[in-house]
């Protein structure tokens, strides 16, 4: 056929054009692969270079978030090579101008040297991620998610049980110059078993000699103590003293015993119950920076009735609550108090 050369050349023409699109596009897979393999190879390199890290942090199996505050995120975790929980506290770096906060380098820095069987262990510090991971025990829950949950549960024997081991936590802290400064439901972790230990040491001190000034913006408002909340430069072993007895007295009721939605109003609580202090009660309190004379003036009052049915928590909870600080029954003398006579360690019921 005539019309035959011409079909051939076209065909011809046609397949160098195939040709052509396929050499370009096997070119452009081998650069695509060859890309690829190049940056798997310096990943490889990169995970090889990081390995210690990333093993120790892949030690630990994130099984559900358990809390979030203001520094970080707190995982119930496993780990893998002995199948115990634990719990990791991850602190993210990326958003701190100044590098690791002070509370997580506080908090490291005291809890290595605490070793206490009422204080969470800390296991380990991990740095992964653009993250600090601390490492520590793992309990059930915490105190306050208990007592919204499981208030029948706090039977008298469980609340000595409870009391006396804060007790020693403390009392252990002060033996070791240490201010808790944060003490509350929420920083008080339980287990199945009975136990209840002290967490959280990112607002703890040192105390130092001469005494120094600190700061007032500690202590969650509900268990702070009045003379925090008055305005006195210098405070000492009686702040966490305080806070523990409020901690007594929500145990014992349910509920929480000066309840404040703001500073003036957590005095006011105080003071209502309690009685306005004055110099009789409470030597130096009119020189303290934000105490008032015109403060409304009132009688104190009887303790809730919950808190009478034994005469030895009354006494207790009265000797850890004095207005002043230097009378407060020191934590190591609280635990020798006839109340604690039969106390012994109680599984909660939860």
């Amino acid at each position: 056929s005539l019309l035959a050369p011409k079909h051939r050349r076209k065909q011809k023409k046609r397949l160098k054009i195939n040709s052509s699109i396929f050499l370009w596009r096997a070119k452009s897979v081998l650069s695509t692969y060859s890309n690829s393999l190049f940056h798997s190879v310096m990943l490889l390199k990169y995970t090889l270079e990081e390995i210690p890290n990333m093993q120790r942090v892949g030690a630990y199996d994130r099984v559900d978030k358990i809390g979030e505050g203001t520094y970080g995120v707190v995982y119930k975790a496993k780990d893998i090579r002995n199948q115990k929980n634990v719990a990791l506290k991850r602190i993210r770096l990326d958003s701190e101008t100044e590098g690791i906060p002070s509370t997580a380098m506080r908090e490291i820095s005291l809890l290595r040297d605490l070793k206490h069987h009422s204080i969470v262990e800390l296991f380990d510090v991990i740095t992964s991620d653009n993250s600090i991971y601390m490492v520590f025990e793992y309990l059930d829950m915490d105190l306050k998610k208990m007592l919204d949950r499981y208030k029948g549960s706090f039977t008298p024997m469980l609340v000595k049980s409870y009391m006396h081991q804060m007790l020693d936590a403390i009392a252990y802290c002060h033996l070791n110059r240490i201010l808790h400064r944060d003490l509350k439901p929420q920083n008080l972790l339980i287990d199945r078993e009975g136990h209840i230990k002290l967490a959280d040491f990112g607002l703890a001190r040192s105390i130092n000699l001469p005494i120094r000034i600190y700061t007032h913006e500690v202590v969650t408002l509900w268990y702070r103590a009045p003379e925090i909340l008055l305005g006195t430069k210098f405070y000492c072993v009686g702040v966490d003293t305080w806070s523990l007895g409020c901690i007594f007295a929500e145990m014992i009721l349910k509920r929480p015993l000066f309840p404040g939605d703001s500073e003036i109003d957590q005095l006011f609580k105080i003071f209502r119950q309690m009685g306005t202090p004055d110099e009789s009660k409470w030597p130096g309190v009119s020189h303290l920076t934000d105490y008032k004379q015109s403060f409304p003036y009132w009688e104190a009052q009887p303790l809730p009735n919950e808190m009478q049915h034994d005469l030895d928590a009354h006494t207790l909870f009265c000797e850890l609550m004095h207005y002043d600080p230097t009378r407060r029954l020191a934590p190591s003398s609280a635990m020798m108090h006839p109340y604690f006579d039969n106390v012994c360690l109680v599984p909660p019921e939860f």
